[in-house]
């Protein structure tokens, strides 16, 4: 009996030291605006679209929803797919819902990026699993379960999050509660807007949050994205692009293959260093602070995470 108490107690010991660290590490973090715009939002509610079921065995159409006019741009895939194949199985068997929790900073806190993206996946995979509820700035992007089998995506943001704003246990609970089948992870922007960034310290973070989810949800997949790429002021008031987010995106690579992790590279797929925040700006898909995008910009950018799901589906199904 007393072995069994110090067993728990040495668990919440370890938990409540890792909540602990990832708190002292998000003081050190900058912030980005704290509201991205609703106006766009707003004046366009992304609304729920009803669609067929497809058969869950056979290939779906995917579209391309990259801009021509993107120069260097790269493949639209997801890296160590075959680490969805769960996920994917669970799809395929139509029994129950299966769920996409995405977390994130304001990229995925405007409710366009994350609702673009479920609203692709639902065009092939059906909406019958959820509720025809309009979705705006000012509402939540939690889908209302139906209790039909089928395809549930939640969405979290909170505006100039990192990795780390997600490591304690409300964050967590909330999560939980949510039983996700997959958890998408889409942070770096704010990461990058400190103009101390630490390699190192970021990966920490992302270690932090990624044991947190093993311990919360553990029959969860889990993959990442990389930021879009963003500009920060230099010398008076004129904008540069952010040198920052190559190292921050190379940290989430690294990371992601060091825990044999799927993720996708929007920001290679964008055109990388070279190319993709002048192919943002140049397309004028980006808001005036050259951080946050508009509302067709992050429909873009959720229509091409949903085509990369939907690729590495078609993947699945055919092997």
């Amino acid at each position: 009996m007393t072995n069994g108490r110090h067993t728990r107690m040495n668990s919440r010991l370890w938990l409540w030291l890792l909540l602990l660290g990832c708190a002292v590490g998000a003081t050190a973090q900058d912030r980005i605006p704290d509201r991205l715009s609703p106006q766009d939002t707003l004046r366009n509610p992304v609304l729920h679209v009803q669609h067929g079921m497809a058969p869950l065995h056979d290939p779906v159409t995917v579209g391309n929803s990259l801009p021509r006019t993107f120069r260097n741009a790269g493949t639209n895939c997801i890296l160590r797919a075959e680490q969805l194949s769960p996920f994917f199985e669970k799809l395929c068997q139509g029994t129950e819902p299966v769920r996409i929790v995405q977390l994130g900073d304001s990229h995925v806190r405007g409710h366009v990026f994350s609702v673009a993206a479920r609203h692709t996946l639902e065009a092939a995979w059906g909406s019958q699993a959820v509720h025809p509820d309009a979705i705006t700035y000012q509402t939540t992007a939690l889908a209302r379960e139906t209790g039909a089998p089928g395809l549930v995506y939640h969405a979290i943001g909170i505006n100039g999050a990192t990795a780390a704003e997600f490591c304690n246990t409300e964050q967590m609970d909330k999560v939980a509660s949510l039983m996700p089948d997959l958890v998408i992870l889409s942070f770096g922007t704010n990461e990058s807007h400190n103009r101390r960034y630490d390699p190192v310290e970021h990966y920490a973070q992302m270690d932090a949050l990624l044991t947190l989810l093993r311990h919360y949800v553990p029959d969860a997949e889990v993959m990442l994205t990389t930021p879009p790429g963003s500009y920060v002021r230099a010398r008076r008031r004129r904008r540069i692009i952010n040198p920052r987010t190559a190292k921050a995106v190379d940290t989430i690579l690294e990371f992601a293959e060091a825990r044999d992790l799927p993720v996708w590279d929007l920001y290679n797929l964008a055109g990388g260093a070279r190319s993709a925040c002048a192919n943002w700006r140049t397309n004028r898909l980006m808001q005036r602070d050259q951080v946050h995008f508009t509302h067709q910009g992050y429909t873009i950018q959720g229509n091409l995470l949903g085509e990369a799901l939907l690729k590495a589906f078609n993947d699945y199904v055919a092997n």
